[in-house]
């Protein structure tokens, strides 16, 4: 048995968004993107509080109607496109804990653009992270599509170097088989405790252990194809609720 643990969920969603603008609000399916990360949350068993870190009054709003708290709103100087994780956690656990006096023993991180997260995946990272107290975090990963040591980097004078230096003999002209495994962070949940973000100054600490998902099972949404694809997958059953792990939000009108 694991003893009591604070767990919150924190759902990063910026009003700005360069691929696809407004998407943490766009309809996908009919709802929107960020319902399903809320309601992923509210379905896990591990979870505590979900909260919405947002510096746009109008996801605020949303995000309150499907029932994530949003008790701040995120500074502008923390919604830039090139700000980090690292300080938008850091704000939001500093006001919690000057505001309501409340400090959660792990955060976990689940993006917007992850809506077909599985519940259990969830749970999953945040009791291996409770199995394992000397990990700073736990995160998803997947086998990639494209091995890292076929891949190239064109040099100055145009020629083609290796991407990894190895001490295989022209690795890039070996069988797939006969390389190291290795693993695409995916983004798709991450577990980490309080005191890696708060006192180690990272979101992820050096002692990172991995939460191992199928590549079927990951989809991001970083592109309008990405978008169809995935939009695609639900509204034609080749992902159902059941699978989720959660029940699908209801759309505006039905609320």
């Amino acid at each position: 048995m694991f003893e009591p643990t604070e767990v919150l969920a924190l759902i990063p969603a910026r009003g700005g968004s360069k691929s696809i603008p407004r998407k943490n609000i766009l309809p996908f399916a009919g709802i929107p993107l960020i319902a399903y990360s809320i309601a992923a949350a509210q379905a896990a068993e591990t979870i505590r509080r979900v909260i919405v870190s947002t510096d746009d009054a109008e996801i605020a709003e949303l995000a309150k109607r499907y029932s994530a708290e949003v008790p701040f709103l995120r500074p502008a100087e923390l919604a830039r496109d090139d700000t980090p994780d690292l300080p938008v956690f850091q704000h939001a656990l500093h006001w919690l804990e000057e505001n309501e006096s409340y400090s959660p023993d792990i955060v976990v991180q689940l993006r917007p653009t992850s809506p077909l997260r599985r519940t259990w995946h969830i749970d999953q990272a945040v009791y291996r992270l409770l199995e394992h107290p000397e990990a700073d975090s736990v995160r998803t990963v997947c086998i990639p599509f494209q091995n890292p040591f076929k891949m190239w980097r064109i040099h100055p004078d145009g020629f083609m170097r290796p991407l990894l230096e190895t001490e295989f003999q022209e690795a890039y002209n070996m069988p797939r088989q006969m390389l190291p495994d290795v693993y695409w962070q995916t983004g798709y949940v991450d577990a980490v405790w309080v005191d890696t973000i708060l006192n180690k100054n990272s979101m992820t600490g050096e002692n990172i252990l991995p939460l191992i998902i199928s590549s079927e099972e990951w989809v991001d949404i970083d592109s309008l194809d990405d978008w169809k694809r995935a939009e695609r997958m639900l509204t034609n059953g080749e992902i159902t609720p059941d699978e989720l792990g959660f029940n699908l939000p209801k759309k505006d009108e039905d609320k």
